[in-house]
């Protein structure tokens, strides 16, 4: 019997109840964090005296950074005890809250920024890593569901949050609120959490780490900066720069994983149903952060006319309703496995963004509503039976990469969603200014349902995997 195999027999279930749920509600105060200015983007330029896509930086950077932290992650989790890796990731998380919180201009804000999503980017995977371990096979499903709140819900209604702070705070209040909860958050670890796990002396390869940083960060820049007159050739190489590092750093991994001690193990990727989900989780992340949370956000404000709170209050029922439909989906896919889901899954999401791309400046807000929802309900159905199918393929030592690597993925195709439909967007725009108008917007959902297509015919590739029986 494996290490992680004997754990979950001896563990209670309460006690993991307990140690789920603790990690899981700070991942949610943390990735809320990815969009929760993002409602606050035009104000925030306005009163820093950046430019549009300046102020973009502030949720594409956070997004950066989980990139590039992320797959140092399951080099962490082998290393160190859980308990350690959830304090010092709360931690960073608070730190960087209160630099955001008291900083006096741009640059300030952004640093904060960066030293949040260090913290965030470790507890994703520490997450996941946690349920695999501790939670039995025919139950990954339901606790999935749970997850797929945090990393799905989370950041569809950080943009209501942030609106109705604004409504009746100023823009410090979205951090100085966080910091109390992440207080609390950090004293309940300290005496509370305890995970068991077994412990690798694998040392860190700082090259992979450089490799990874370079080419990830470089990546998004270099997608993000397209199309801005002042920095014409810097994209260009920038991508140029990326995809040099990008091979070599899975070159090294390929290298290391012959020693047993690579940053990012990509033997994962031999499991074709890991292979499928990581695919399907980079267009759904695209869809969810990209198209949801970044272009929805600006048409309601700039197009349509709304003010922050009520932009972020239209968002709020397509929040909720993922979060109806997130642990439901679970325990479907627990009984039924992932294709049942996923079809009409993938379907829903690119009606949805080729309806927001239809929608033009003269839509009422309950079709707005209504799309949102729709388009929330498909992402949820997803999501779930996603991670549990693509995860539980793996066996245990892999479980730490996978989810790592999962989490990596994830964030930078948000961070190329958004920066790639923003930029479209403002291509495609009849007027002059940075800010996208109706014509540009509608450019940039109908590129996001391009993607939603793909979706489509990816979906059709799941298999319904052969039932786990559950114990008497």
């Amino acid at each position: 019997m494996s290490f992680s195999a004997a754990r979950r027999r001896d563990q209670s279930p309460s006690k993991t109840n307990v140690i789920i749920g603790v990690m899981v509600v700070a991942a949610f105060i943390m990735i809320l964090n990815e969009t929760i200015v993002s409602i606050a983007l035009p104000q925030l330029a306005r009163t820093l005296s950046v430019t549009a896509s300046t102020a973009q930086w502030l949720v594409s950077g956070f997004l950066v950074t989980m990139g590039v932290v992320i797959p140092t992650t399951g080099f962490l989790i082998d290393r160190f005890a859980p308990r350690a890796i959830f304090l010092t990731a709360v931690s960073s998380f608070t730190l960087g809250t209160a630099l955001c919180a008291i900083a006096p201009n741009f640059g300030a804000l952004l640093a904060g920024r960066i030293v949040q999503a260090c913290g965030t980017a470790v507890m994703i995977p520490l997450v996941m890593t946690s349920v695999m371990r501790l939670v039995p096979a025919y139950k990954r499903g339901a606790m999935m569901g749970t997850i797929s709140i945090v990393i799905g819900v989370a950041p569809a209604i950080g943009p209501t949050v942030g609106g109705a702070v604004l409504a009746a705070l100023t823009w410090r209040w979205m951090f100085w609120l966080v910091l109390g909860l992440t207080l609390i958050l950090f004293l309940i670890g300290f005496f509370f959490l305890q995970v068991p796990a077994e412990r690798k002396d694998t040392p860190l390869d700082v090259g992979s780490v450089a490799l990874s940083a370079l080419g990830f960060a470089g990546l998004v820049y270099g997608l993000s900066s397209i199309g801005q007159a002042e920095i014409e050739y810097l994209p260009w190489i920038a991508l140029a720069v990326s995809s040099v590092a990008l091979v070599c750093f899975v070159w090294r991994q390929i290298v290391l994983q012959r020693q047993d001690r690579p940053l990012l193990d990509l033997r994962t990727l031999r499991f074709a149903r890991f292979r499928l989900g990581v695919v399907m989780s980079v267009l759904v992340f695209m869809a969810l952060l990209g198209a949801g949370a970044i272009l929805l956000p600006i048409y309601l404000q700039n197009v349509l006319g709304h003010g922050t709170f009520a932009a972020g209050l239209a968002l709020l029922p397509g929040g909720l309703a993922m979060a109806a439909v997130s642990r439901p989906a679970g325990s479907l896919y627990d009984r039924i496995g992932a294709r049942p889901l996923m079809i009409p899954g993938a379907i829903g999401m690119a009606a949805a963004l080729w309806l927001f791309a239809a929608l033009g400046d003269g839509a009422p807000l309950g079709l707005v509503i209504a799309t949102h929802v729709l388009l929330m309900l498909s992402l949820g159905t997803m999501m779930t039976p996603l991670m549990a199918d693509s995860l539980g393929t793996l066996p245990d030592d892999l479980h730490s990469h996978g989810s790592a690597l999962f989490a990596t993925l994830q964030q930078v195709a948000g961070a190329l969603g958004a920066s790639v439909f923003v930029a479209v967007a403002a291509l495609a725009s009849r007027t002059a200014g940075e800010i996208p108008d109706a014509h540009g917007l509608a450019a940039g959902f109908g590129l996001a349902g391009c993607f939603g297509l793909i979706a489509v015919g990816t979906a059709f590739l799941f298999k319904r995997p052969r039932s786990i029986p559950a114990p008497a």
